[in-house]
């Protein structure tokens, strides 16, 4: 016997790969957290430092606010 065969002649395919392959109309989708790089969150910061008009000592909570922006769009 040469091996399993379907109604029209053709060779079948092995049932093992069907099992282990995953389906080609499956998709799944992940939300990936984009990480804002350095230069995105200065350039934010610095926004958020010339709409409130200064003062420069908050500079670290510019930053901080920056952040969380970036992270959360």
């Amino acid at each position: 016997m040469k091996g399993a065969r379907t109604e029209k002649g053709k060779p079948a395919k092995p049932k093992s790969d069907v099992a282990t392959q995953p389906k080609a109309t499956t998709k799944r989708r992940t939300k990936i957290l984009a990480q804002p790089t350095q230069e995105e969150i200065a350039k934010r910061a610095y926004d958020i430092y010339l709409s409130r008009g200064g003062p420069e000592e908050q500079a670290e909570r510019d930053w901080l606010q920056a952040e969380r922006e970036l992270r959360e769009r």
